[in-house]
């Protein structure tokens, strides 16, 4: 996320992203505890998604709408064709339609990935202040709140993300990164499974559920 960056650690899901264990920006490592147990998924990071193999065929052009992207995603199986469809959908997931809320955007990620976390507030909050249906501007300033220790405000931004994108799995993931941070491992593992759905070929996540199913017996009451 997103690259997503969505899109935690933070997962946060999921970003187009595919799920990683790689370090936080040098500024916020540390922040916040792991999440409880092994395997929980770092924040999502598309451009660590899987990639096919050197010197091999094109792929087949993709369909321009993201519902139709995602349609194709909970219908993939191979990790690789899966983290190219995640890839595009993150893509068209970034572009608002204005030079300058995109640029926004482009400013408050790389501040994130600076490790300014303050500055990157500043510029996403001032992204979503005026354009408020962009998801991807939530998403991003939910990963800036995760690392600056606010929980709270991650999830109430993760919230909006999901009202204007149901299937956003980065987000999705965010959610079940929050929630396993904040020891309430039943709902992380709700967060997960929507996630799953949506992505199933998501390795990490697939980690993540196996591991809170047999944290909490499968409960997710």
């Amino acid at each position: 996320m997103v690259d997503v960056r969505v899109t935690l650690k933070a997962l946060v899901v999921l970003l187009a992203a595919g799920y990683v264990t790689s370090p936080a920006p040098a500024a916020a490592q540390g922040a916040m505890p792991a999440p409880p147990g092994e395997g929980a998924p770092a924040w999502p990071d598309a451009d660590a998604a899987p990639r096919g193999e050197p010197g091999a065929a094109p792929p087949e052009p993709l369909p321009d709408d993201p519902d139709a992207l995602l349609d194709m995603l909970a219908a993939e199986a191979d990790p690789v064709e899966a983290g190219r469809l995640a890839r595009e959908i993150e893509e068209r997931w970034s572009h608002s339609g204005s030079d300058a809320i995109d640029l926004l955007l482009v400013r408050g990620r790389a501040a994130i990935e600076a490790g300014d976390l303050p500055r990157a507030v500043a510029h996403l909050t001032a992204l979503t202040d005026h354009a408020p249906g962009f998801a991807a501007g939530w998403n991003a300033r939910a990963e800036a709140f995760f690392l600056l220790e606010r929980p709270g405000a991650a999830l109430a931004d993760l919230e909006q993300v999901l009202i204007l994108e149901p299937r956003h799995f980065g987000a999705l993931a965010g959610v079940g990164i929050v929630l396993d941070q904040l020891d309430r491992p039943e709902a992380a593992l709700r967060a997960f499974r929507r996630a799953q759905e949506v992505y199933p070929a998501e390795e990490n996540v697939a980690a993540a559920v196996a591991r809170l199913e047999v944290q909490t017996g499968g409960r997710t009451l």
